[in-house]
């Protein structure tokens, strides 16, 4: 029985040393096997790990890519306009013994704030040196490589790698919103403004046009129209004169019977003249034709006067 009670406290000492000594490596970490704050052994497999038990420890980092999302900032660029970014990266420890050694064993906490300290700094560096315009786009990927490379650089040092940066929001301050839209509205009023005096300048020069147009195919059209009524008034003439020639009597006949019709076209047409008026020669000779056969056979048409 002392034995037994010997052998059993002996027993359990040297389990708990054979546990102690006994370490597991999940799939999702890498370890750092430390004596006295020196590092012994790195392992990145996993599985299980041997250390000397009392004088050893085992640190363990996270092997998967992190994220990290970065406190907004304000920034200025080139042409002096403020814009509030915030960002977030993607990284992952590379270096296990580099980044215990960087980060005195705080770990990925104490990391995570110097690489937010060091890409704030690389996003106010580059966006720095471009327009608002360039960071304001949608097409800013190439904004987004430079500082990823340049935060890259720098977080080596660290023993991380900084995989990837993606600006999330671009925004003016709130107190530039207002100034900016009024802007942006009296460009937009100026642009509709020189469009307007454009259109309306176009349309000067087209009414123009067509006025030009319609007063010289009026004119052309006016003088057609002369040329045709001065050759029929003259066609009109010499059949005139050929009648006139042939007949006097008779054409002065029928001149006189035109008159007759233009100054008695109305029904309220008054005549006011002698009774031995040369106007009424014809006329009686007219009226001979009503009375008797006889009467209008020896009626001859006075002479023209």
């Amino acid at each position: 029985m002392q034995k037994l009670a010997i052998a059993i406290p002996v027993i359990a000492l040297v389990a708990a040393v054979g546990l102690s000594s006994v370490y597991v490596v999940d799939e999702r970490e890498q370890a750092l096997v430390l004596q006295f704050g020196q590092v012994k052994e790195v392992k990145t497999t996993p599985g299980l790990g041997f250390k000397l038990p009392l004088i050893q420890t085992v640190k363990t980092y996270e092997d998967r890519i992190l994220s990290l999302t970065t406190r907004p900032l304000e920034v200025t660029p080139l042409d002096d306009r403020r814009l509030v970014v915030d960002a977030f990266a993607r990284w992952r420890i590379t270096d296990a013994v580099k980044f215990h050694t960087a980060t005195r064993g705080r770990g990925e906490p104490w990391a995570q704030q110097q690489l937010d300290n060091i890409i704030t700094a690389q996003i106010r560096e580059v966006l720095g040196g471009v327009p608002s315009t360039a960071v304001l786009s949608d097409d800013r990927i190439s904004l987004m490589v430079k500082i990823r490379d340049s935060a890259r650089a720098e977080a080596q040092a660290l023993g991380v790698e900084v995989i990837d940066v993606r600006l999330t929001r671009t925004d003016l301050p709130d107190q530039n919103l207002e100034a900016t839209y009024a802007r942006m509205r009296a460009e937009r009023e100026r642009e509709a403004a020189d469009e307007i005096a454009r259109g309306n300048e176009a349309a000067q020069r087209i009414r123009a046009s067509a006025d030009r147009t319609r007063t010289e195919l009026t004119s052309d059209a006016q003088r057609q129209a002369e040329i045709v009524r001065g050759e029929a008034q003259a066609q009109a003439n010499k059949i005139y004169a050929e009648a006139y020639n042939k007949d006097p009597n008779f054409f002065a006949f029928t001149r006189q019977l035109d008159f007759y019709a233009n100054t008695l076209k109305s029904d309220s047409s008054r005549i006011i003249a002698q009774p031995d008026s040369l106007y009424f020669d014809y006329d009686r000779f007219l009226q001979s034709l009503g009375e008797a056969p006889s009467q209008a056979q020896t009626a001859k048409p006075p002479a023209a006067q």
